[in-house]
């Protein structure tokens, strides 16, 4: 019988995966070269000593995983992708308008108040907003009432205990309620005007408030 040369199916692996490794854009093995392996070892086999069937269609089976995970990751992207650009478009119908979200101060102008809601855990016996300057001086405090649970607007026409107007500046609003008798700081979310919009690098939506900072657009309670 005559001799049949053969090569040796590990040396083939080692040059393909040797080539893949030298391409720039990855230092994996991609699909393209994946499948020439697969084809190299096929061709370069001993026909007095075949690949194994089990073996040739685990490997079929490992390139169609292979091939589907990039599928599914090329469709992830775009799908994050198409919502970020949904999610800035939304944001930048917001510029003009004002916002809730969570915030210890808040920007009053020269003929207006603050708007607010407050997050009640429980029913109370009696609720109060106190509002303070930047000096922590009490300026005024609306008196609320006995309040039900859950969010409870509220509002500061921006006028002292006098009945004065304030100037226009920053103010600490405070909400508390009382339950057994104590006090207790609520959660609150203040009104603010949204200057502009900004996009992250990572896509990220940031809104820039009017003198009042930034915060993610993740943050918002509700839009006036």
């Amino acid at each position: 019988m005559s001799n049949v040369s053969s090569v040796n199916s590990s040396d083939v692996l080692s040059n393909y995966t040797l080539k893949a490794e030298q391409k720039e854009k990855s230092n994996e093995l991609g699909q393209n070269e994946f499948l020439e392996l697969m084809i190299a070892q096929m061709n370069n086999q001993s026909p007095l000593d075949p690949q194994d069937n089990a073996e040739f269609v685990a490997q079929l089976a490992q390139f169609s995983s292979v091939e589907g995970i990039e599928k599914l990751n090329n469709t992830a992207d775009s799908m994050a992708s198409q919502f970020r650009s949904t999610q800035a478009l939304q944001a930048s119908a917001m510029v003009g308008r004002d916002v809730l979200v969570p915030a210890e101060y808040a920007y009053k102008g020269a003929g207006g108040g603050v708007v607010g809601v407050a997050e009640l855990p429980g029913a109370t016996p009696n609720m109060v907003v106190s509002v303070f300057n930047q000096s922590n001086e009490l300026v005024a405090r609306v008196d609320m009432g006995q309040q039900v649970a859950g969010d409870v607007p509220f509002a500061w026409d921006g006028t002292n205990s006098k009945g004065e107007t304030v100037p226009a500046g920053k103010y600490k609003v405070v909400a508390e309620a009382k339950y057994n008798g104590e006090t207790e700081q609520l959660a609150s979310y203040l009104a603010a005007n949204v200057d502009s919009v900004s996009v992250g690098t990572s896509g990220s939506v940031v809104l820039n408030l009017a003198d009042m900072g930034s915060v993610s657009i993740g943050d918002v309670k509700q839009i006036y």
